[in-house]
């Protein structure tokens, strides 16, 4: 095409043509760069995360908890429980937990338990046969009654007091010592004065309705 020209007005041309498909190119460039900056612009800023501890499997109410039983996973720091349980190996479930669930201080036995039930004293019980015991269920609104051992009558303690835990492990054997098994349930403060007294010179056992 540039045949009929001196050899360095061709050269010149040249030189021009090549100029201007790199600067086509070097616009096209420009263009991608600055629909990224765009883009990154627009797009929202990464979510911050916290861990949280969740239950590697479905847990029923009682497990005593070990390293296996959970895992750590990231959560969305505005979703993630405010009670979320730091550490828990060696820890009793108060209430059953599934698959994935974030586990909080309210699931566990300990000092967290009662927030979970304003209002209520947490009250441990021990039931001379650990078969009974095995029957409550976290949630049971169950009546307390107390056997006096030497006449074996029996007066009403508590009435529709809550199941807060019952927890696993424990031996069988008769009241007093270590036997029987150790039940946590949820009462007024009047009434654990009373479960308490008790608990020192009869027999508790329970009674309720699902």
């Amino acid at each position: 095409m540039f045949s009929g020209l001196p050899p360095a007005r061709r050269r010149l041309r040249a030189v021009r043509h090549q100029l201007r498909r790199r600067r086509r190119l070097i616009a096209a460039a420009l263009t991608a760069v600055a629909a990224l900056a765009a883009l990154r612009t627009l797009a929202p800023p990464p979510v911050e995360t916290v861990e949280v501890l969740v239950a590697a499997r479905d847990l029923p109410s009682g497990s005593l908890l070990d390293e296996d039983d959970l895992v750590a996973r990231d959560w969305p720091a505005d979703l993630a429980p405010a009670d979320a349980a730091a550490g828990a190996a060696g820890r009793v479930l108060a209430a059953p937990i599934g698959r994935g669930e974030a586990l909080t201080d309210v699931r566990l036995v300990g000092p967290g338990l009662a927030l979970a039930h304003p209002g209520e004293t947490v009250v441990p019980v021990r039931l001379p046969d650990a078969g009974m015991a095995a029957l409550l269920h976290a949630g049971d609104e169950v009546d307390l009654m107390a056997t006096d051992p030497g006449t074996g009558e029996a007066t009403l303690v508590a009435r529709d007091v809550t199941v807060l835990a019952t927890p696993t492990g424990v031996p069988e054997g008769p009241a007093g010592g270590s036997g029987g098994a150790l039940v946590v349930v949820g009462a007024s403060a009047q009434e654990a004065v009373t479960i308490a007294g008790a608990a020192l010179t009869q027999f508790l056992t329970v009674s309720w309705n699902r």
